[in-house]
């Protein structure tokens, strides 16, 4: 096998590609010669000029917001397709998520555009034999006392990620997941930001230190990679052993 890490002349969107992880995973595939589009809710890529977390330099910039499901049928999606990750996310907090308008616009983003996005994908994928790749989280395996929609949200996406990969197999389309730890994001900077949060998080996690988008963007080359071909309706945690001690 000759450098089954090298993109080189294929395709890659990344949904939510615009900044924190997906903008990791974005560069990662850039970085292996990839042509790569990323998506955010802005207007345009000067947008995110002053946003933390951003960089969208040898990014081809569009906008899409999964929010809205009629956009994501009005998205020009390249077609082939070699790689698609689904990067999405929103979290409401404030117990706002025990309400039925955060419930509904969480769920939305984080479970329902996913097999939104997969579906709009799936024609331009099976042209390539590609591959499909869902960012959930680890908070999928936990109960969480004051977000339901994102953990409910984050576990439906594991799920969907072995119905999604049963049935787009015989298409030639593998579809796997990856559950990042605790990465820190402009969704999380309001607790994770917090020092002694911070803290008392990096001791319980063996390796010592929080996980980084570009931790997430190693995953994902695997996963995209002839390294994973028989890898199938696969989420791999990568959260530095965060969750083996439960």
């Amino acid at each position: 096998m000759s450098a089954p890490l090298d993109f080189s002349g294929k395709t890659a969107l990344v949904v939510g590609g615009s900044s924190g992880i997906g903008n990791g995973i974005a560069h990662g595939f850039r970085e292996a010669g990839a042509r790569v589009i990323a998506t955010g809710t802005r207007a345009s890529a000067s947008a995110y000029a002053a946003e933390e977390g951003s960089d969208l330099e040898g990014l081809e910039f569009r906008t899409l917001d999964v929010s809205d499901r009629t956009a994501i049928d009005r998205f020009g999606w390249p077609d082939p397709l070699d790689v698609v990750v689904l990067c999405q996310g929103a979290v409401r907090y404030g117990r706002e998520e025990f309400e039925r308008a955060g419930w509904d616009e969480v769920l939305q983003v984080n479970l329902t555009s996913v097999l939104d996005c997969a579906n709009a994908a799936r024609g331009a994928l099976a042209k390539s034999g590609g591959s499909l790749i869902v960012i959930s989280s680890v908070s999928a395996y936990y109960g969480l006392r004051a977000n339901p929609a994102y953990g409910a949200s984050k576990a439906g996406a594991v799920s969907l990620v072995k119905s999604l990969a049963a049935a787009f197999a015989e298409e030639g389309i593998r579809v796997n997941g990856i559950a990042p730890g605790y990465v820190l994001t402009k969704l999380n900077r309001s607790f994770l930001g917090e020092e002694d949060f911070q803290k008392n998080a990096i001791a319980g996690i063996p390796r010592g230190r929080l996980g980084t988008p570009e931790d997430m963007a190693g995953a994902a080359l695997f996963l995209a990679s002839p390294l994973a071909d028989y890898i199938a309706g696969q989420t791999i945690t990568v959260d530095g052993g965060m969750t083996l001690a439960g």
